[in-house]
């Protein structure tokens, strides 16, 4: 019995928060939060801040002990689209940053990733077809040199 209350906790919990960024603009929803709780104590998990257009700007994750665990900044282009995104430690230590881009049509075509000094560590590079579905995403070594690929494939039959 005590299994199934944890469990619809967690299940609503991920339900409530789960809003689409249409839902955060339109209920104007500036922050949302998700714990758990376990054995009689309340824990928290995650934290996310959301600007006016519904774009999730900071979001913190909790370590089991309620510490952070880390932190992520977002920004966005007038688009909507994701074009920047800083995580942090525990300590507001920058770890990594990722620069995404776009092409004429909108379509992300790269992300690139800095360490904390700001250099290069890896790039994704993304592929699409003729219908605009992605065939495959190339990851690459600042020299260029490819670390792996991985393919896309879609059943229509």
């Amino acid at each position: 019995m005590k299994f199934n209350i944890v469990y619809l906790l967690i299940a609503f919990s991920f339900q409530a928060f789960s809003q689409s960024k249409k839902e955060v603009k339109e209920h104007k929803i500036k922050a949302s939060a998700v714990s758990i709780i376990e054995n009689g104590k309340t824990i928290n998990e995650s934290k996310t801040l959301f600007d006016s257009k519904g774009n999730e700007i900071e979001t913190t994750d909790y370590t089991k002990d309620g510490n952070v665990k880390v932190i992520h900044k977002t920004r966005y282009n007038s688009d909507g689209d994701e074009i920047e995104d800083e995580e942090y430690d525990a300590s507001n230590n920058l770890i990594e940053k990722k620069i995404t881009k776009y092409n004429s049509l909108g379509v992300k075509t790269e992300e690139v990733f800095y360490d904390a000094s700001g250099k290069e560590t890896k790039k994704n590079v993304y592929l699409y077809d003729s219908r605009g579905l992605k065939m495959e995403r190339k990851t690459l070594d600042p020299a260029g040199k490819i670390l792996s690929v991985k393919k896309y494939v879609y059943i229509t039959k």
